[in-house]
């Protein structure tokens, strides 16, 4: 029966991925959800013309001032985080603010993650993610470009 020649579907192939531009984005004062979802966007490519749900067309993204991050309401106190280690009796459960004071990098990490595919794509997609502690990161050679999110700006 052989290809339909009136199919005109547009559907991209490794031949068809652009170059990964390297975005920064810094998260001072930002609201954690906000920040989050607006990466997620980033790593997928959403925002690109040629973007396909099933391809990685995404901008590697830094962010830097993770400990500096806020959440609303009473999440500060209320939010917890778990972990297991996988043996019996292994849930450790930790909250915001001892989590944000230890590893501040996971909490922005785990929003973002929580916002991708689950499955490969967004596995992969996921290392494409570098969230640095501090207004410093090691990725200059890159060259890349600040992403300012002024609606995510935290307001109280």
């Amino acid at each position: 029966m052989g290809a339909d020649k009136w199919n005109t579907t547009y559907y991209p192939t490794g031949a068809d991925a652009r170059e990964k531009e390297w975005v920064v984005i810094d998260a001072e004062n930002l609201v954690l959800g906000r920040l989050a979802s607006e990466a997620a966007m980033l790593l997928r490519g959403k925002k690109v013309p040629e973007y396909h749900p099933a391809m990685d067309m995404g901008s590697n993204v830094i962010i830097v001032n993770a400990e500096k991050v806020k959440v609303s309401g009473n999440k500060e106190e209320q939010k917890l985080y778990r972990r297991h280690s996988g043996r019996p009796g292994g849930m450790k459960v930790e909250k915001y603010r001892h989590l944000q004071e230890r590893i501040p990098e996971r909490i922005v990490e785990k929003a973002i993650k929580g916002m991708l595919p689950k499955g490969r794509l967004g596995r992969t997609l996921f290392t494409n993610l570098k969230v640095y502690k501090g207004a410093e990161h090691p990725h200059e050679a890159q060259n890349p470009t600040t992403v300012d999110l002024k609606h995510c700006v935290y307001e109280k």
